[in-house]
């Protein structure tokens, strides 16, 4: 697992990207929960975020893709609307410990 920020640098409803060995991905904290994807739209491939670290919508309750448009519920990456409906971004397993969020990319 890759340690990628303190767990007081994931504030609630708020959402960060990093690149880690190549990899492009995201974290979102929903409920005093962390929940990590691949940053990488299942439509078309490309990254969501439309500005750096900006990747939920305007309610801060959906992953949103700046492309297309397309929503994601955060606790699951399933998309709810939009173009690639039904299809989910891709988890990774996540934990938080000793003050920091984890992630195994």
């Amino acid at each position: 697992m890759q340690r990628l920020c303190n767990s007081n640098e994931l504030p609630e409803g708020s959402s960060r990207g990093f690149v880690i060995d190549g990899s492009s991905l995201l974290l979102v904290r929903r409920e005093g929960r962390a929940y990590a994807y691949r940053n990488r739209c299942p439509h078309r491939g490309i990254p969501l975020e439309w500005q750096p670290d900006r990747f939920l919508d305007d309610s801060a309750s959906l992953i949103q893709c700046a492309t297309h448009g397309a929503l994601f519920l955060i606790e699951s990456g399933e998309c709810v609307a939009g173009p690639c409906a039904g299809e989910s971004l891709e988890t990774l397993p996540c934990r938080e410990q000793d003050d920091g969020i984890w992630v195994d990319v």
